[in-house]
């Protein structure tokens, strides 16, 4: 019968020994029959290990007849089993019967219970329901958050605590997410027992049972308000001025740019108003600041006041505000006439007197103006145009009012050209290379840096701060960039055949946009496989700001392509925002001093400071440098004397093209 029985069985002499053991208990620890017969019962006990404590506890049985308690045995395979033990004393046989019972599973259900009746009184706010959605039972986070008690909740449906914020398709929507997926989670608004309406974050889990039919919704609540209020802190602090509550410049460049996509599509002028409050400072500083702060909220009033729904006005900073007027005739002529008669208005308002706390005073506004119609222009320069038609106002007495200055607009037209012939320069074939020679220390050769020059059909050649800014903002530096990169290298594997050429190495620039596009690296793999030319010879230089766009990106490609044998200088480092925390991290070879800092090295203690700090910097990093506008012998010279032994500038040559380039290599053979 005991072998049958699904509980474990031992029969034990008074010093520990197991003299009977039934199949269950064998099966309870994995051990045979023979295993444990004979065996002290230390070698299965994990909490009274030792034959001592065992024979003490046999001691207190004996004593006593009998004992139950719980303890934990050793398996077969090393884990440890919860057992429930009876055991008694037989006085007629001098032995002790135990009864063993696995009460593993048991304890196991006992600590899930425990750890969901804890987490049932957790923090979060918990709602069970059953599948009509009607409440059976909530906890006492849910009661403080909800304002209600559990008698008021249970059997009431949750419905009867939203805000009204969402409508039926929210709630449709949530149901449908949770039938499909068994779950739903986000942020909701309810309506706590007071009224009050709050923020909260929800998630909302479906319980099956085996048949994995839903029985019951478990909903975990948390009271989002205070990140809620913060984010709200952080948004108003970040898109709207503090003093007067209007936008900031931030805001106001987001909408100018929204108002410009408008326009775009429906063909309608807008204007942007540029205001400044004409002798504001004397206010200010015969006042004070608090009298001062109170008329720039009065004049943000009225400016409000002034214009039409949609509009916008704005305060960038100081005594400026901007007054952005959209929606107005596409004639442009009659969009100027409609901008004036409100700046007008907006003029007679603001010359009214301000009575602030029993001080009356005056002040007048400054506008200028200017108009826009779709993304001819950009924000920035838009945002100048209407600046300078301000100073104009200013300039013409004022409190008075200046569209932009037409002759402006004749260098806008102009630039608008420029942009139409950039787009064929291309493809007809209008672009060269000039190369300026760099040089060691001894004045030989080492190779040259690659510039871009246009060679306009009517305009002759225009300079590179002419059309390289304009490349940049309509996208077409790619393909130039491209075509750079492409002739460098087919130069560069026209040299390996000249034995005064082959050792030269060609820097080309590449821009922000060339090099962050998604196939960069394939694009420098494939021109070089199609050139032929040595990967060893090619240095790319990238600008401060290049690599700071993403520096995680920048040093993944960066890496890729030093892979193929391909090098990389910093170009005009010590302009932008170097620090050493991500100069470490990339994997650069040269740095380029930037010729600003060369220019008066031999006067400014500042630059020279700046120059050595640079040198030694990159010394202590591994890094080559090269300086950027040597001029003169003197500049050479310290250069060489604090460690920068390569060179690159007018007092060796300036950028020319290929053909005299190699004229001069061969003539000056290596400008010894």
């Amino acid at each position: 019968m005991l072998n049958t029985s699904g509980e474990g069985f031992w029969k034990m002499d008074q010093s520990g020994r197991i003299i009977e053991v039934n199949d269950a208990y064998c099966r309870i620890t994995g051990y045979a029959r023979d295993e444990i017969t004979g065996a002290h019962a230390s070698k299965f006990e994990a909490i009274e290990q030792t034959p001592e404590a065992i024979a003490a506890h046999i001691q207190r049985i004996v004593e006593r007849g009998y004992d139950r308690f719980e303890t934990k045995h050793r398996h077969h395979d090393g884990h440890l089993v919860d057992i429930e033990v009876t055991a008694s004393f037989i006085a007629e046989t001098n032995c002790l019967v135990a009864f063993l019972h696995d009460v593993t599973e048991r304890k196991r259900t006992e600590e899930t219970l425990r750890v969901a009746a804890a987490t049932f009184e957790a923090q979060d706010a918990i709602m069970i329901a059953d599948t009509k959605g009607n409440i059976l039972r909530v906890n006492h986070a849910f009661e403080a958050l909800s304002g209600y008690s559990a008698e008021e909740l249970i059997g009431k449906n949750p419905r009867t605590m939203q805000s009204g914020r969402h409508d039926k398709a929210f709630y449709q929507a949530m149901w449908s997410e949770l039938l499909d997926t068994g779950k739903w989670s986000g942020e909701i608004w309810d309506r706590r027992k007071n009224g009050e309406i709050y923020p909260k974050h929800m998630t909302i889990t479906a319980i099956y049972d085996g048949n994995y039919q839903v029985t019951h919704y478990v909903a975990v609540s948390s009271d989002i308000s205070q990140r809620k209020q913060a984010e709200e802190n952080i948004h108003r602090l970040a898109f709207f001025d503090p003093l007067t509550q209007l936008p900031n410049r931030r805001l106001l460049m987001d909408r100018l740019q929204q108002a410009m996509a408008v326009s775009t599509r429906s063909g309608r002028q807008g204007a942007l108003l540029f205001l400044d409050l004409d002798h504001f400072k004397k206010i200010n500083d015969t006042q004070g600041h608090d009298m001062g702060d109170l008329l720039l909220i009065e004049v943000a009033r009225r400016l409000q006041a002034c214009v039409r729904e949609g509009d916008s006005v704005a305060r960038p900073g100081g005594d400026e505000f901007v007054v952005l007027l959209e929606g107005l005739s596409s004639d442009a002529n009659e969009a100027a006439s409609q901008t004036e008669l409100i700046a007008e208005k907006i003029r007679n308002e603001l010359g009214q007197p301000y009575v602030l706390k029993n001080y009356e005073c005056r002040t007048t506004p400054s506008i200028g103006i200017s108009l826009f119609r779709g993304h001819l222009e950009n924000v920035e320069n838009l945002f100048k145009h209407a600046d300078i038609a301000m100073y104009q106002a200013k300039t013409a007495g004022r409190n008075t009012i200046r569209f932009f200055d037409p002759q402006m607009q004749k260098v806008l037209d102009k630039r608008a050209g420029m942009e139409a012939d950039l787009r064929h320069a291309l493809e007809k074939r209008q672009f060269r290379l000039h190369y300026q020679v760099q040089v060691g220390s001894r004045g030989k050769a080492t190779g040259a840096e690659v510039l871009l020059r246009w060679e306009h059909p009517e305009s002759g050649f225009v300079f590179p701060d002419q059309f390289i800014p304009l490349a940049e903002e309509t996208g077409l530096i790619v393909p130039i960039g491209l075509w750079v990169l492409q002739t460098a290298c087919a130069r560069l594997n026209a040299w390996q055949h000249d034995t005064l050429t082959r050792d030269l190495t060609l820097a080309v620039n590449v821009s922000a946009k060339q090099f962050h596009q998604a196939d960069f690296v394939a694009q420098v793999q494939r021109v070089l496989l199609e050139s032929g030319a040595k990967p060893s010879r090619l240095k790319l230089e990238l600008t401060e700001s290049t690599v700071l766009e993403n520096v995680q990106d920048t040093i993944a490609k960066m890496r890729e392509i030093k892979l193929l044998g391909v090098s990389f200088s910093m170009d005009d480092f010590g302009t932008g925002y170097s620090s050493l925390s991500y100069l470490k991290r990339l994997p650069l070879d040269q740095i380029k001093i930037d010729k600003s800092f060369v220019l008066d090295i031999a006067n400014d203690p500042n630059d020279a400071a700046i120059v050595q700090a640079i040198i030694a910097m990159t010394g202590a990093l591994g890094l080559n440098v090269i300086a950027e506008g040597v001029e003169t012998e003197t500049q050479r010279e310290f250069l060489d004397k604090h460690g920068c032994h390569a060179f690159q500038g007018y007092l060796f040559s300036k950028p020319i093209p290929v053909e005299q380039f190699e004229g001069m290599l061969r003539e000056e053979r290596g400008f010894t």
